[in-house]
């Protein structure tokens, strides 16, 4: 066949012009081949010498992305155009088989066109990455030439009235409109940029966030293609699987997408409703959240009901395709003629569609288009999501700022209150809005299908539909259910928490009374009940799992089985696979619309919660804070009747040097800048209409130490935050003189700390100076602690850093008060938790010296009486109001009686100041435990397991194979943990009935397609005499025939929806069985690790353990599994069906599966890193509301409100960056597996086609092609979430594998006499004790011998080795060489349990568990009560429990917080009692106790325990003046042993050096 442009067809002359030039339809074709050649021939060179020097920019990073007008535009109609092209070149190829010889002009014009298109767009791109605007004029010219040949044929085809019934003309048509919209779009740039035929072009900057560098998200700013494919996002994650994504390589946020941005518009629209409407009424959050981010989630809407729509284009081109299948694709020549104008045929507009290699590539360009629209739904709606999430973050933290004190102390709102707001709440309103578009694209989503399956099967779709709508309350049922039981499982575990909690931190004295059975019982207990729920909760789960995947069964079941029953015509397979698929398009919906339900009613509590919180109580104004009121006469005046103080003032001097100004008057406070504060009349409260400081009036001297003091709760601290501001003023005022307040320092008597470096806690924004910072250390004595953290002052401290001790803690708060460069400094009771010596030394370095070189005025609140010397201006208080006010020398004069009392006080005070000057002091303890902690973690350190070696060496190469083999090679091994813990039978039962399920599954629509084609001829059965007579008899088979697939049918579906149940209940109690093993396992293991573990594994470590990691075990990893073994057998099915009906497409399988396993290497490895990312960048955002809650005076005190708001921001920033981007990969990888299911499909169909399969079969494999694009992305999605979940089996595995404690002991327990040790008697052979293997001995081959009954006391200076002792004695630590015999026995061979359950010890400090009284002295419940009382009353404790509601089962909260210290320590000591044990140790047990206290455990230890020995650890010698024996230690040996009076004697005797150095 001879190939010509104007065909040659027998007959007609194609080339002559007779009628007039453009009346040959061949030439006007032609015509329209110039302007597509006249773009390729100008753009062509153009691009070349563009790309050639597009080369030598490196970094295309700015000029990129400066959109021209109409962006969005110009690509959406230049797609429009090359899709019509698509249909214009196959209506054209169509034609052309219909003519006798080739026509080139038919289809040639159209490919040029096509051609023309693409390169108009790649054009379009390059100049404006170059933003060269005047090159445009090309395209110009070209639409304008496109336009007017389109024009002319299309004028042509109406002369000859041609109409809309022909295919050809709708298409010019469209050509015309799209050339002539683009033609307007490049006039609208020319008019906009005036870069051509206008004198002064428009000279474009692009925006801001682009010529920052630091942006790295740049969805808002690519082109259309890029946006919608996420094309940008390829270096990113491709590159992370050569090196880890860190944070620096995510940037930072666009502005648009910056919480502060939105927390504005946010805002605004919330204040704007307090205005419009009436102020009272509360503003709605719903509203200013429609206000503020309407707009984005009606555009999600508009794209989610596009793809809507274009998913019922599936199922309808399925039923074309298999219909037109056999039908002769060949139309009658009959009609030929008519057809013919111009010499060419003309094909009507519904032949196209009955085309089924056409219908093939609508199917393909349909979900291609519904897939795109789909994520750009998704995506519109979580960065709308993540921009909420950021404004009521920053709603929140700002109105914490400003939350009154009372609001916090009174409970009305607790951190845990916050900490949810800012948790849970906000990320409950962000998920809502994820899902909002669902919520009205969903009922017309069901509607649609459920009119398309009505239009396709009649009255029995109804029914099928009608099964999916009575199921789906049963859904929404299930759905409220596993809520309640997530609710109640969430309450068990944070009690299980909190006994955890309990055991680790009283883990010492656990193992020393051998009580860790018992404990450990307390939390299994607990977790038992947690277990139960959870199984509650697994059969709610697999239920709903359940219900998912049997509805769709039941619906089929029930349609197709009534459709055989009542339709008089048969099921034709077109028909009976669209509706499969229509089937499977509904369930979604109907399975999401539970999910959406009930997050929307989450929502709604939550957004109450939230109004509740931006309605509750804010503190005052702060007007006075700028000291914008001056004192009034009056005030000055009525100063003058207090007894004429000012007289007094000792330091009258000091202000003249102070301030040289003139001798002032004394009438006038307000001219003499003498009072920085002032409070006159004062009645102040914290919430209730009860004052808590009543008629205050008081002044403050600038420049001067004003004392604040008396008994516990008399108001002192109050008195401080009341000037602070922080208290509800009744009435009265506070003055601050002109220039004091801006900023006051602050300590409070709790000390707060951030979660920060040293350096910057005490800084604490302010600029550093390196010789102040020197000064304000050794002020508070900070060196020697700083000198024993492992980074110095760069140690981050706080909740994750290092676990300070109190004194520590308040001496850096204290620090960072004397640091701050402000006039006043406010310091609530500095020395609560200092011993004396630090006490003295902050008294005159940092007080006394520090601030008053500065002239600074210091208001200090104190105790220690001794201190009041200093005082220039003392303020003493009594029950909340003030009892006296002035300098030492008035109260001495004035009331003798107050200034007596002080001084007997003193008196004592000093006696104790003896005691105390012992060096062993707490802080050196305190320093102790923290050499202790760190030297143990060094040693930690070398001898690291081999396994984290390994690992730490591999993260040094970045090679990659070493780095993707490590990222791959742990999860199978943990896989294999998981499900071994799970317990082989219930593997062996979900993997059996999962793969049942599947066969069974595919086995339906097997049959399905079996039975729709056994009757090719779609003849009526109704009718049968309508054919030949001959088929008479076998009519009536063949509707027998037809009834008879039906029972197999029933039994199918029957088994598959059993299955399905089976299946469902399998995986989630597999889920239960390995929770359970898992933590019963850990528990174990860690509660009888030796003490050593606790010592280098820190507190939070092992706290994880068990909240999170175990919480990811019990609760994600089940459903996780079960999703990602579902949709991997789906995909695997249904590529097996396909390759059954069309072998060939196997051939096409390969490529696809090299493209899927790329994508999903890739994917994988970034959505890792992004998912870690964004944990850890979540952490420090919760830590900041929580601390900043926490330390709200002290941040208000010194008004750094704004630099903490500057941070919270930037963690949000931060955060949501990361989040971004997490959710931007998981759309890439989307976009990509739905464009791969895309191509399945379309080889799936021209495999069909090209195949001579029968129908049914046809439409079977293009259903099961449909399904696998829902499944592709879930199968990547799954694989990413299980590998970063089984990290959590991997670190609970971690800890499985320490070492226990040797509990089984080489002697058995029926050996020991039941009352064993009978009299007490020590004997220490040759002890050598070390705390590692790994370690230095701490104790060098001791002797000594105690005698039964004996007091002994143990001394010697700091890290001696006194307390190793003491742990020896209960074989704590690794005894490696000698012995101690007690009682005849050597107690390394008793078992553990008998050995620690005989002795008793009291720690130094006092440790209480929650529970009952009774619990805390006998948790083995082996004592009667009288026992129990005879022991409180021994320890002086008998009257106040007596006195506590419950006696022994009072309630002790957490810690024992509900009892002084001393009063806990007089607990423990009635805790050693209980237990009658002629062995009592007593471990530098006075070392946190007053003086009362002390007292009466000497006189207990020498009364109650007179017959029993006692050995006395002292850290104060003078407590052990009256020992029987003194062993003085030192560096771990034993240099003296005799009796105290005898060591005394000898002058330099160690004791005695002891002893005179600490008088």
């Amino acid at each position: 066949m001879a190939l010509s442009f104007c065909g040659n067809d027998r007959g007609s002359n194609a080339y002559s012009v007779d009628k007039g030039v453009l009346d040959n339809g061949c030439f006007v074709d032609a015509l329209n081949l110039v302007p597509h050649v006249f773009l390729l021939f100008i753009t062509f060179p153009i691009l070349f010498i563009g790309w050639g020097s597009q080369s030598s920019k490196v970094q295309i990073h700015h000029n990129t992305w400066l959109h021209f007008p109409g962006h969005n535009l110009r690509w959406i109609l230049t797609f429009t155009l090359l899709f019509v092209h698509v249909c214009e070149i196959a209506e054209g190829i169509v034609s052309n088989t219909q003519m006798e010889s080739n026509h080139l002009h038919l289809f040639l014009p159209a490919l040029m066109g096509f051609i023309a298109a693409t390169t108009s767009v790649v054009y379009y791109h390059n100049i404006e990455t170059a933003n060269f605007p005047k090159l445009l004029l090309a395209l110009f010219i070209y639409w304008i030439l496109a336009f007017i040949t389109k024009m002319i044929k299309l004028w042509k085809f109406a002369e000859a009235s041609l109409g809309v019934q022909y295919l050809r003309f709708c298409i010019t048509a469209l050509l015309v409109v799209l050339y002539g919209l683009l033609m307007a779009v490049e006039i609208n740039v020319i008019r906009v940029r005036k870069y051509v035929f206008f004198a002064n072009p428009q000279r474009v900057k692009p925006p801001e966030d682009l010529q920052d560098l630091g942006v790295r998200f740049l969805q808002p700013f690519v082109n259309l293609l890029s946006k919608a494919t996420y094309w940008w996002m390829n270096p990113l994650i491709i590159g992370a699987h050569k090196r880890p994504i860190e944070l620096k390589k995510i940037g930072k946020l666009p502005i648009a997408m910056r919480a502060l941005t939105n927390y504005i518009r946010l805002k605004d629209s919330y204040e704007e409703q307090r205005k419009t409407e009436d102020p009272e009424k509360s503003p709605s959050i719903w509203k200013s959240m429609y206000q503020a981010f309407g707009g984005p989630i009606l555009l999600s809407s508009t794209f989610r009901y596009m793809a809507d729509l274009l998913g019922f284009a599936g199922p309808l081109c399925i039923s074309g395709i298999v219909e037109h299948l056999h039908n002769s694709t060949e139309i009658d020549r009959t009609n030929k003629t008519a057809n013919m104008t111009f010499g060419v045929f003309f094909m009507s507009s519904t032949e196209l569609l009955q085309n089924t290699s056409v219908l093939a590539v609508l199917l393909f360009l349909a979900l291609v288009l519904q897939r795109t629209f789909l994520q750009a739904s998704y995506y519109v709606t979580i960065e709308t999501g993540i921009n909420l999430r950021g404004a009521l973050l920053a709603m929140i933290y700002n109105k914490i700022l400003r939350l009154s004190t009372s609001n916090m102390s009174m409970g009305e709102m607790t951190l845990g209150q916050i900490n949810n707001l800012v948790a849970i709440e906000t990320n409950q309103l962000m998920w809502f809005l994820f899902l909002c578009p669902n919520l009205w694209a969903m009922p017309v989503q069901i509607i649609m299908g459920v009119i398309l399956l009505y239009y396709l099967l009649g009255d029995s779709a109804l029914i099928g539909a009608g099964v999916i709508l009575l199921l789906a309350p049963v859904q929404y049922l299930i759905a409220t259910k596993l809520a309640d039981t997530q609710k109640s499982t969430l309450d068990y575990s944070t009690d299980r928490l909190k006994k955890t909690t309990e055991i680790l931190k009283g883990i010492k004295l656990l193992k020393l009374y051998a009580w860790e059975n018992i404990f450990c019982d307390r939390v299994e207990e607990t977790r038992g009940k947690e277990l139960t729920s959870l199984k509650t909760f697994a059969l709610y789960t697999s239920m709903s799992i359940f219900m998912n995947a049997a509805i769709p069964i039941a619906a089929v079941l029930a349609t197709f089985v009534t459709h055989a029953y009542i339709e008089e015509v048969r099921l034709s397979p077109a028909k009976a696979f669209a509706s499969l698929a229509l089937f499977h398009i509904l369930v979604t919906p109907l399975f999401l619309l539970s999910t959406v339900v009930r997050f929307a009613v989450k929502a709604l509590v939550s957004v109450q919660k939230l109004s509740e919180f931006l309605q509750s109580d804010e503190i005052g104004d702060d007007s006075w804070r700028n000291g914008e009121m001056y004192m009034s006469l009056e005030v000055g005046k009525k100063y003058k009747y207090h007894g004429d103080t000012k007289a007094i003032n000792r330091k009258g001097r000091y202000r003249m040097d102070n301030y040289e100004q003139p001798m002032r008057r004394q009438l006038r406070p307000t001219e003499t800048e003498d009072v920085a504060v002032q409070v006159n009349d004062g009645f102040f409260t914290w919430g209730s209409n009860l004052s808590t400081l009543t008629d205050i009036n008081i002044r403050i001297p600038t420049g001067q130490l004003t004392m604040i003091v008396g008994q516990v709760g008399c108001g002192k601290s109050s008195l401080l935050l009341a000037m602070l501001g922080e208290m509800q003023t009744i009435s009265g005022k506070v003055y601050w003189s002109n220039k004091n307040r801006y900023s006051v320092a602050y300590a409070a008597q709790k000390s707060w700390l951030l979660n920060a470096t040293v350096e910057e806690n005490i800084t604490f924004g302010s600029p550093f100076n390196k010789q102040r910072y020197k000064a304000v250390i050794d002020a508070c004595s900070l060196q020697p602690d700083i000198d024993l953290l492992p980074f110095g002052d760069q140690t981050e401290i706080g909740e994750r850093g290092i676990n300070l001790s109190g004194g520590q803690r308040q001496r850096i708060c204290v620090a960072r008060a004397l640091y701050q460069n402000t006039n006043i400094v406010f310091l609530d009771d500095p020395f609560s938790a200092l011993d004396i010596h630090l006490s003295d030394h902050l008294m005159q370095e940092g007080i006394l010296k520090f601030l008053q070189d500065d002239k600074r005025t210091l208001v200090l609140v104190t105790h220690k009486l001794q201190y009041l010397i200093h005082a220039d201006w003392i303020i003493a208080m009594k029950d909340g109001s003030v009892l006296r006010e002035g300098t030492l020398k008035d109260i001495q004069t004035h009331d003798v009686e107050l200034y007596e009392h002080w001084k007997t006080l003193m008196n004592r005070q000093d006696q104790e100041l003896e005691k105390e000057t012992e060096m062993e002091s707490q802080t050196t303890l305190e320093r102790k435990t923290l050499r202790r902690a760190f030297y143990s973690r060094e040693a930690k350190n070398q001898i690291d397991d081999e396994d984290e070696e390994e690992e730490v060496e591999e993260d040094d190469d970045d090679n990659m194979s070493t780095t993707t083999s490590r990222r791959s090679k742990i999860q199978w091994k943990m896989c294999c943990r998981y499900l071994s813990s799970g317990g082989f039978l219930m593997v062996f039962l979900m993997v059996s009935s999962k793969l049942a399920k599947h066969s069974v599954m595919v086995a339906i629509d097997y049959w399905l397609a079996a039975w729709t084609s056994s009757n090719p001829h779609n003849q009526s059965l109704a009718d049968p005499f309508l054919n030949a007579t001959n088929y008479t008899q076998n009519d009536d088979t063949q509707i027998s025939q037809h009834l008879s697939y039906v029972p197999v049918f029933i039994i199918l579906c029957g088994a598959a929806i059993a299955l399905c149940l089976i299946t469902s209940l399998t995986v989630e109690f597999l889920g239960v069985a390995a929770a359970t093993n898992l933590h019963h396992n850990l528990l174990n293991k860690i509660i009888h690790a030796p003490i050593r573990f606790f010592d280098v594994t820190p507190l939070g470590q092992i706290l994880n353990r068990f909240s999170a990691d175990t919480n990811i075990i019990d609760q994600h990893i089940p459903p996780t599994l079960e999703s990602l073994t579902r949709s991997t057998l789906l995909c695997l099915s249904a590529i097996g069906v396909i390759a059954f009906v069309t072998p060939a497409f196997l051939i096409a399988l390969v490529p696809l599966a090299v493209a899927f396993y790329f994508i999903q290497k890739y994917f994988r490895v970034a959505s890792k890193d992004l998912q870690d990312l964004d944990d850890s960048t979540q952490l420090p955002l919760l830590c900041h509301f929580s601390e900043t809650a926490e330390g709200l005076t002290t941040i208000r005190a010194f008004r750094h409100e704004a630099r903490f708001k500057q941070r919270m921001l930037e963690l949000t920033d931060t955060n949501n960056t990361a989040y971004l981007f997490l959710s931007a990969a998981n759309r890439w990888l989307e976009v990509r597996t739905d464009y791969l299911g895309a191509v399945i499909v379309l080889t799936a169909a021209v495999a069909a086609i090209w195949s001579t399969s029968q129908s049914g079969l046809v439409g079977l494999g293009l259903t099961y092609a449909l399904t696998v694009t829902n499944y592709l992305n879930w199968v990547v999605r799954n694989l990413a979430d299980l590998e970063v979940q089984m990290a959590a089996v991997k670190k609970v595995n971690s800890f499985l594998s320490t070492e226990s404690e040797n509990y089984e002991g080489s002697m058995d327990v029926s050996q020991v006499p039941e009352d064993w040790p009978q009299h007490g008697e020590i004997k220490i052979h040759d002890l050598c004790v070390r705390y590692d293997t790994m370690l230095k001995p701490v104790l060098k081959h001791v002797n000594a011998h105690i005698n039964p009954g004996q007091k002994v006391g143990i001394c010697g200076r700091t890290g001696s080795g006194k307390s190793s002792l003491s742990l020896a004695f209960f074989n704590m630590v690794d005894v490696f060489e000698g012995k101690i015999v007690i009682d005849g026995i050597d107690i390394c061979k008793l078992p553990l349990q008998t050995l620690r359950s005989r002795l008793s010890i009291i720690l130094q400090d006092p440790v209480l568990f929650s529970g009952s009284i009774r619990l805390n002295l006998d948790p083995e419940r082996t004592c009667t009560d009288d026992r129990l009382w005879e022991a409180l009353e021994i320890a002086q404790l008998k009257n106040m429990v007596k006195a506590l509601p419950g006696g022994l089962d009072a309630v002790v909260t957490e810690g024992g917080e509900n009892f002084s210290v001393g009063q806990r320590q007089l607990f423990c000591l009635a805790r050693a009692f209980v237990r009658k044990s002629s062995i009592l140790i007593m471990d530098e047990a006075t070392a946190s106790i007053d003086m009362a206290t002390e007292n009466i455990l000497q006189k207990v230890v020498m009364t109650a325990f007179a017959d029993r020995t006692v050995v006395t650890i002292a850290h104060l010698v003078s407590s052990i003046l009256e020992a029987e024996q003194v062993l003085v230690f030192s560096s771990g040996t034993l240099v003296e042993c005799d009796s105290a009076p005898n060591l005394l004697a000898q002058e330099n005797s160690l004791f005695s050096i002891l002893v005179r150095t600490h008088k």
